[in-house]
């Protein structure tokens, strides 16, 4: 696998993501549906600010809607073999995992991550998802009942990719609205024995093969 899992935003250490690359290219699916619980405007401004960031760094960004894909699995599967990067913004991790689940990325996410297909980044809700469940997160950061228009008003599915043997609490003892939160957060976690890994903003975990640091 090769993951770069940043707490917020692009962290500290974007450099970190292009090695990853390497000589790859730098074509890169931008996944912004952790915010369709926003208007029409804040998420257009959100958009604008990661195509921005993602741009300065060097990357030839483009959003992938899930929404689009939503019960079209193999679109989905078509368009995300076609990239080098899948950048996963934060924002709900619940909307996120309804629309993982609705359109598919979860199956082909997974795919594409085990067989080093592609780079895998992103922040905060984005390598959340990428642990084994969700338990822990709501009432403290995220509301599971959050059901965005254009979404269907299924069960929540708890579980994720299982790709990391670890949860991850982003925005830790950090200057972010989201920090005290994760401190409770982080004591259920400690209270249940569940392995994580705590970041600070501006910090991210980068697995690289059989090679995982914290860097930032």
């Amino acid at each position: 696998m090769k993951l770069y899992l940043s707490s917020f935003r692009i962290g500290n250490r974007p450099e970190e993501l292009l090695r990853l690359l390497g000589d790859r290219g730098r074509r890169t699916a931008l996944i912004l549906n952790a915010d369709d619980y926003k208007d029409a405007e804040g998420r257009a401004a959100s958009l604008q600010r990661e195509l921005d960031e993602l741009s300065g760094i060097g990357l030839d960004p483009f959003e992938v809607d899930l929404r689009d894909y939503f019960g079209r699995q193999e679109g989905l599967e078509k368009v995300l073999s076609s990239v080098d990067c899948v950048y996963v913004r934060g924002g709900s991790v619940f909307v996120l995992r309804r629309a993982f689940r609705a359109s598919g990325a979860d199956h082909v996410l997974k795919r594409l991550i085990e067989e080093e297909a592609v780079v895998y980044a992103g922040y905060s809700a984005g390598p959340c998802l990428l642990g084994p469940d969700l338990h822990g997160i709501q009432g403290e950061v995220d509301n599971p009942e959050l059901v965005p228009s254009g979404y269907e008003d299924t069960t929540m599915d708890w579980e994720c990719l299982g790709l990391l043997p670890f949860a991850i609490a982003p925005h830790h003892r950090s200057d972010h609205p989201e920090s005290e939160e994760i401190d409770r957060l982080v004591e259920y976690y400690v209270e249940h024995h569940v392995p994580f890994v705590a970041l600070r903003d501006g910090q991210a975990i980068v697995v690289d093969g059989d090679t995982r640091s914290v860097v930032g």
